[in-house]
């Protein structure tokens, strides 16, 4: 079957021309991740990534056309005309006005789109975004673009960077993802029902020369009927009445149905192996455990990994959100939209809301692998490898499960036994016996003197029926007893990659 034809988003201001020289500006004056650091100095960088600007004014205050766009770009400042124009060259300052880029505010120019560095350890990109409700001063329109916000660093942080043919970024907004994408993907397809954010998206690639395909419409059906290696997908996954407030948050779906939509159909879309990574939401309903509710959302032929990163309160959860789009909670338009969320909440028994991501991989397996998993801990390490790592541990269980007691294993160093030792009667007395792997997500096992003493013979000499037997005679068990209760054990240590096979 033939593909389906590329989208052409009709925004001629922000044209393959207007990037180019937009592009050239930037790299004359610096204007990259790297240069805006070394131009602010580490604590101004800090403060302004905490909201407090006054620093930034301050380094940049000498600094040629990389502070004016500095200023202009990432602090809202009102810049002279000339500056301006200095800083934007050879980019007119006439055809920047016209595109939208910028707009005249009294004596000088303002920025009107947010453009901003963002890079990787690989080099710097430029992303096109709408500004946020700080800078404009108020509330968002319905078509908001959002710029790069923490869930879409979350999500970059969490995909899994394995070289890949194809890849789609569903719901792709300002075209974050699909930016990193172009690091491991051949061949890199961007979706959205926006045309505004499609629009800007398209600049954002044409601003860094790469070649993305664009096309939009709703959830999969642009690309119905193909099939991928990869899908990201940062989905409008806000909970709660069924309704579009703004197209960057809001399905229209009601509850939590976005994050289950795309988890029930994103497979389909996968080739044989493939894999799906999202950030998703549910809900906590009473009476219910969030396991055995996004459990029911996946397809059959499907091993998946639910990471439960943090659970809300309804009431926070509201304002959170209130805020986000530039809506003061305490405004009587505030106060209307939490009570109806609220009042919502409450008529569907939902005591909280989790928020997490969702690794999937489409299998032929009989029995494919369904484990979901709080990780509310904080960790350094990026998720992505570690989804990769987790993918690569449940296909090697799935071949080798059945041999298990004759497999030789190890405990990696970066695994450590912690003990706890609490007061007791007679001195300190140890309570509890902690596995620790400290890095990737930092895993936690409490374990037994029994599994404490297993795990001490993991040196790769015997395999594990041998250290059972020797167990079971130097603490008078049953060998059959300790086998029934270490192998669980040991398949769970094995997924979280705290022992690996010898």
């Amino acid at each position: 079957m033939a593909a389906l034809p590329t989208v052409s988003i009709d925004h001629p201001e922000l044209s393959a021309e207007f990037c180019k020289r937009l592009r050239d500006a930037f790299l004359r004056t610096g204007y990259d991740a790297d240069g805006v650091v070394e131009a602010l100095g580490g604590a101004a960088h800090a403060a302004l990534g905490r909201g407090e600007p006054e620093p930034a004014y301050r380094a940049t205050a000498d600094g040629g056309d990389l502070g004016t766009l500095i200023r202009l770009f990432l602090l809202g400042a009102t810049e002279p005309e000339a500056a301006v124009a200095a800083a934007l060259a050879p980019l007119p300052l006439a055809d920047a006005a016209g595109a939208g880029l910028v707009r005249a505010h009294g004596s000088g120019f303002r920025a009107a789109l947010d453009v901003r560095p963002h890079g990787d350890e690989d080099g710097t990109w430029w992303v096109f975004s709408d500004l946020d409700s700080d800078l404009l001063g108020g509330e968002v329109p319905e078509d908001h673009v959002l710029g790069v916000g923490h869930a879409s660093l979350s999500l970059i942080r969490a995909t899994t960077r394995r070289p890949v043919g194809s890849l789609l970024d569903l719901g792709a907004g300002n075209g974050v993802q699909a930016l990193h994408a172009t690091r491991h993907a051949e061949r890199v397809t961007a979706t959205d029902v926006s045309p505004r954010a499609l629009a800007l998206a398209e600049a954002t690639f044409r601003l860094n020369e790469l070649d993305v395909e664009l096309l939009r419409g709703e959830w999969f059906a642009p690309v119905a009927r193909r099939r991928f290696d990869q899908i990201v997908c940062n989905p409008p996954f806000v909970v709660g009445p069924p309704r579009v407030d703004y197209v960057y948050r809001d399905s229209g779906l009601a509850g939590d149905d976005a994050s289950a939509l795309v988890v029930r159909q994103l497979p389909g879309f996968l080739a044989e192996g493939g894999i799906g990574q999202l950030l998703a939401s549910w809900l906590h309903v009473d009476g219910e455990d969030w396991a055995d509710r996004v459990a029911r959302w996946l397809p059959s032929g499907v091993d998946a990994w639910f990471v439960q990163r943090d659970v809300a309160d309804p009431a926070l959860y509201v304002g959170t959100w209130l805020r986000d789009a530039g809506i003061d909670p305490r405004s009587p338009r505030g106060r209307a939209k939490a009570g109806a969320w609220l009042d919502w909440f409450a008529e569907n028994r939902v005591d909280g809301v989790g928020f997490g991501f969702v690794t999937l991989r489409r299998t032929d397996a009989l029995a494919p692998t369904v484990v979901c998993e709080d990780l509310r801990q904080a960790y350094d390490d990026p998720l992505g490898a570690e989804a990769a790592n987790w993918l690569d541990r449940v296909e090697w269980l799935r071949a080798h499960g059945n041999e298990l007691l004759d497999t030789r294993f190890v405990v990696p160093p970066t695994v450590v036994l912690e003990r706890v030792d609490t007061p007791g009667d007679e001195g300190w007395e140890p309570s509890v016996r902690r596995l620790h792997r400290v890095d990737g997500p930092g895993w936690q096992h409490e374990v037994d003197e029994l599994a404490a003493a297993l795990l001490a013979g993991f040196r790769g000499a015997l395999p594990l029926s041998d250290l059972i037997d020797l167990l079971a005679v130097a603490h008078g068990q049953s060998p059959e007893a300790l086998t029934e209760a270490a192998l669980p054990v040991v398949r769970e240590l094995l997924r979280h990659g705290m022992v690996v096979p010898a």
